[in-house]
Formats: C-alpha cells, structure tokens, sequence
C-alpha cells in the first residue's frame, strides 16, 4: 500500500512543475503515442532518453518513480515473458509446444520498455502538477466541449478528486488493516478464498470511512456556495511563457528524432 504513488504530488522548484498544466498534458498524450511508434532500438533509445531527462529535470527523488515501478513490476514481467512465447520465426529454443525465437526476444524488450516509459511519464505528471492546477487544464482542454453543452467544468473536477482520493484512500486501508492485524485479525495465511473473507473487515469501514469522506466534502462544497462551472473565475490564470514553448520546440525535436529513426533505420 505504501508503494503506491499514483495521484501524489511532491513539491519542488524545478522546470517541469513551472510548466503549463496544459502543455504537459498534451505533452503526455503525444509521448504515449510517441512510445507506441518505435519501430527500432534507435527510436526505442530517443524516447528512453527523453523519459530520463523529464524524470532527472523534475527534481523528484528517484525512489518515488520506483514505487511506482514497484507496483507494476509482476504485470511488466508476465507481459514479457508471454512475449517470448509469441514471436514468428525460427525457435532459438524450444521445449513441448513452447518455443523462443529473436522476433519474441524484440517483442518483449519493446513491451517492457513501452510499460516502464508509460509508468513513469504519468508518475511524472503527477508528481509536478498539483490537483488544483490538473483541474483548471483538464477544463481549459476540454472547453471546446460547451458547444455540445457537456458539463466540463463537473467532469474536470470529479476526475481530479477521484484522483486526489487515491493516495488517501490507500493511507486509510493501510490504518485499516494495521487496526485489524492488532486485533488479532490473519489475513496473510490461508487460501484464496480465506484471504479473500479475511478483505471484508477491511472493506467494509473503507466503504464506510469513503462515503463519510465524500458526504463531508460534499457539504463543504455546499457551504463554499459551489455550483459549478457557471459564472466562476479563476485566481490563477493559465498563460504560457517562453519555457513552455522551449518545451514545444524540444518535443517536437524528440518526434522528428524517432520519426527519422523509423524511416531510415532499419525496423526489427
């Protein structure tokens, strides 16, 4: 549970948390689909080495963007090692209807280094742009969406508070089960299905403890006469500066760099 960062965000002076919530946004979209692009090593190598940069500039402490590898790391290598069992060609081993072959070896290196990109992109995300600031760009982003009367400023801000609650509601099941475990509670022994009905202590005052936290902020929210989108100014008004087209012109450096690796490098 402890490892669990999603949704956290850590301050820091540097140049990625004075970025444009807007443009680092679309900057995440453009590098996932940047990632999934890569048709060679030397274009895998230009977005591995712009992820390092983004992580190295964000000035956060590296064991955060490993807590949030930690947790996907199963997933990373049960991705990989199905990978291996499904490539064309001729089997550089073989055992009863399993076999490896290079075109599987490409395949799971791509995958694992696509996941890694992803996981740590989004982490960084998060971890230089506050709540508040997600919110006013996720409605900024969506604003063209009034036209067909679609409520963006309710949607922004449900998404950033399911967003905020993640880390809190990982911290309360983490006293939740300490409590429990105090109690006498076993929750480590058994089977599946014992494990799974040693969960429901648990669940249900998380439930509880959700719909409190929920029902209290709804009431806040009241009280501050919040009412939506309608009519609302802003304290903080989003304008890009000469860093956040720096950033555009580094980006678009990065995209020609892996286009002109797909298409005169040799693909694998």
């Amino acid at each position: 549970m402890r490892d669990i960062t999603l949704g956290q965000y850590f301050p820091a002076d540097s140049i990625l948390h004075r970025l444009d919530p807007r443009f680092k946004i679309v900057g995440l979209v453009a590098f996932i689909v940047l990632t999934f692009c890569t048709f060679n090593y030397f274009a895998l190598a230009v977005v591995a080495a712009a992820v390092i940069a983004l992580v190295l500039l964000s000035k956060v402490p590296i064991k955060m963007y490993l807590k949030s590898l930690k947790v996907i790391i199963i997933i990373v290598i049960i991705t990989s090692i199905l990978n291996l069992f499904y490539g064309s060609g001729e089997p550089i081993f073989q055992w009863w209807i399993f076999k490896v072959t290079w075109n599987g070896i490409h395949n799971a290196i791509y995958v694992c280094s696509r996941i890694i990109c992803l996981i740590l992109l989004s982490s960084a995300l998060t971890f230089t742009t506050s709540p508040t600031d997600l919110t006013d760009a996720l409605e900024r982003l969506m604003k063209p969406l009034t036209i067909f009367h679609v409520k963006v400023h309710e949607i922004a801000m449900m998404m950033t508070i399911a967003l905020r609650f993640v880390p809190t509601l990982l911290e309360e099941t983490d006293k939740i089960m300490s409590a429990q475990k105090a109690r006498g509670a076993d929750m480590e022994s058994g089977n599946l299905v014992k494990r799974v009905k040693a969960l429901i202590p648990v669940l249900i005052p998380l439930f509880v403890s959700a719909f409190r936290r929920a029902y209290d902020l709804a009431v806040a929210m009241e009280c501050r006469c919040y009412q939506g989108g309608k009519g609302r100014t802003r304290m903080k008004q989003l304008k890009l500066q000469k860093r956040d087209y720096i950033g555009m012109l580094v980006s678009f450096v990065v995209i020609a760099g892996v286009v002109l690796c797909n298409i005169f490098l040799p693909h694998v």
